[in-house]
């Protein structure tokens, strides 16, 4: 026990905190960091390419399936994951530590997603002005299904982060996951 007026030493357990907080536990992933990193890489890929725009090669279409693809394996993960974790019939129980890997995994993906979709974002807004030109136009319909394909690979990741969580094991600061 810690006396409020000692000094703390610093949390070795990661983002759950120490013995007393629950060690171990990991919160699930808020709606306020996604949107405020989205926010801040739109408006750094706005001003980016507001300035320079004319001598950037055109945006390449291959990211858009890349990112569905990586959607679509983090949501086969996590219906697997989830029939798992619940104990299914005809499913093997999940190791912890490969339950923890996932959601390693979706917290990253979460990130990864709002930067991408904020990002395609901002592009697209910079390109607006510009669509009379035939380049722009093929650049922002580009950088808007890469948007949309960032979207759902937030939407995946959620997801998968969400099938981690152990059933009935509520805590009153909300609920865990493994």
């Amino acid at each position: 026990m810690y006396d409020d007026n000692e000094d703390r030493p610093e949390d070795s357990g990661g983002a759950g905190g120490g013995a007393e907080g629950g060690e171990g536990r990991v919160r699930p992933t808020g709606w306020r960091m996604p949107l405020v990193i989205a926010l801040v890489a739109g408006v750094v890929a706005y001003l980016v390419i507001d300035r320079v725009y004319g001598g950037i090669p055109m945006l390449p279409w291959s990211a858009i399936p890349t990112l569905l693809l990586l959607a679509a394996a983090e949501v086969i993960a996590a219906v697997q994951t989830r029939r798992r974790i619940r104990r299914m019939p005809g499913t093997v129980p999940i190791e912890p530590l490969s339950a923890a890997r996932l959601v390693a995994l979706a917290k990253a993906s979460v990130l990864f997603a709002a930067v991408a979709a904020g990002g395609f974002a901002g592009m697209l807004a910079a390109l607006l002005d510009r669509l009379h030109a035939v380049d722009a136009r093929t650049d922002a319909f580009t950088a808007g299904g890469t948007l949309l394909s960032a979207l759902v690979l937030l939407a995946a990741a959620l997801f998968l982060e969400y099938s981690c969580r152990v059933p009935g094991d509520e805590d009153p600061h909300g609920p865990r996951t493994t």
